[in-house]
């Protein structure tokens, strides 16, 4: 199981996908996945990217198999950048294609603004709006972390996530594998990461940019998400049928090949 050194608090594990032309320089795609997540979440991606370029799938700090994070951990996305820049550092890769699902998108487009110079291209997939005041659910959701733990939280909120298309056991697999985040890591993560305003982020992404959501995502209509795509001076939207709000996940096969044909006709050298 690799993992790196991040910083003193931190040991991240990240996972390498690359079946690419041994005798070809691929290049490499970045994935960063949401809150109470892991680089696992990948799964459905991973066959349709990792035969033309590398795949990187970090755990973020605090998630899946990475150091779990104290409740008084000071978040930040800047901090979470940090992180990605010093792992990229260790691989020695200089540029990627960055692709971020949920609040990984988030993080995502203020990666992009900062560092234009090491991302390709950006894609963001079932991601929130820029803005969202949800100062009141977090703190229910605190106590609700606290006194029933993550795994209920993930249950009670699923309806909508993951739309009305996926089996039981699919949904099952998602609510354990989100159940296992840490409380600590949660509470301080949804505190400050969560009710982050990136409004003046998007006109600063000037690499080619896809943005992917349903026609019934509960994160926004279709018009509310094209209004903050379109501040992005270099960007598309992709709208897929369904009612899932992590498109990602109920629609892997679809995202990664729109993801897969977006970046070979918008990268100038792809892998």
């Amino acid at each position: 199981m690799p993992t790196t050194r991040i910083s003193p608090e931190l040991e991240m594990h990240y996972v390498v996908d690359d079946y690419t032309d041994p005798w070809r320089e691929a290049e490499t795609i970045l994935m960063l996945h949401g809150n109470t997540e892991s680089g696992a979440v990948w799964f459905g991606w991973v066959p349709h990217l990792a035969r033309r370029f590398r795949v990187v799938r970090p755990d973020m700090r605090g998630f899946g198999a990475s150091t779990p994070m104290a409740r008084d951990y000071p978040w930040t996305i800047e901090g979470l950048i940090d992180d990605y820049l010093v792992l990229l550092k260790q691989l020695g890769i200089a540029r990627v294609h960055l692709v971020g699902a949920k609040l990984g998108g988030t993080i995502a487009r203020c990666f992009a603004a900062r560092c234009p110079e090491i991302v390709r291209t950006l894609t963001v997939v079932g991601t929130p709006p820029p803005r969202r005041d949800l100062s009141a659910r977090v703190t229910a959701w605190t106590e609700e972390f606290e006194k029933l733990g993550v795994e209920h939280w993930a249950r009670r909120t699923m309806t909508g996530r993951l739309g009305s298309r996926l089996p039981p056991e699919g949904v099952e697999w998602w609510i354990r594998m989100m159940g296992r985040t840490a409380v600590s890591t949660q509470i301080g993560y949804i505190t400050r990461i969560l009710t982050t305003d990136i409004t003046a982020v998007l006109p600063r992404i000037v690499c080619p940019t896809l943005v992917i959501t349903t026609e019934g995502s509960s994160l926004g209509s279709v018009a509310e998400t094209r209004a903050w795509q379109e501040k992005m001076p270099n960007s598309e939207l992709l709208v897929l049928p369904g009612d899932s709000f992590h498109v990602a996940a109920s629609d892997p096969d679809r995202c990664a090949q729109a993801t897969l044909d977006f970046i070979l006709r918008s990268s100038p050298s792809p892998g």
